[in-house]
């Protein structure tokens, strides 16, 4: 599998791949609904991919592991199990596309946010508001009887 990734450390576009020796892909029976079909046919696709054994780079490695994320384990190995399809290679391609997607948003680095000041007129603005708003509130006071 290859990645493209932008990254903002060296300001450029990085390529790195996953091969797929690196990813243990195990068939197991799925679980639920399937008739006498489900107690036969090994259909579920069990991933498993060690990420600091892996060849990837070592920042991605970082923010792999540095993600809140169920499939990680505490030993650094992402699991996946794939079960919605009836077919073993669809449930296959289904897990790698789920370990893809993954990998490809921790490659993503987003874009830093500068701070800006607001503008002397956005200011005015919402300082005007503020006084139209309060004087709207000042009218739901008591209503005395002027004597």
């Amino acid at each position: 599998m290859k990645y493209d990734a932008f990254c903002t450390n060296y300001n450029a576009i990085v390529q790195f791949t996953v091969p797929e020796a690196e990813v243990e892909i195990t068939a197991v029976r799925s679980a639920g609904a399937g008739g006498q079909n489900v107690n036969k046919v090994s259909s579920a696709i069990h991933l498993r991919f060690d990420v600091a054994a892996s060849s990837l780079p070592d920042w991605l490695k970082a923010r792999l592991l540095q993600r809140k994320d169920s499939r990680i384990t505490r030993d650094g190995v992402v699991v996946i199990k794939a079960q919605q399809h009836r077919s073993q290679d669809m449930n296959r391609d289904e897990a790698l596309r789920r370990l893809n997607e993954l990998v490809r948003e921790a490659a993503h680095i987003p874009k830093a946010r500068r701070a800006t000041k607001p503008t002397r007129a956005s200011k005015k603005r919402r300082l005007e508001g503020k006084i139209r708003r309060g004087r709207i509130k000042q009218l739901r006071g008591k209503v005395t009887p002027e004597s």
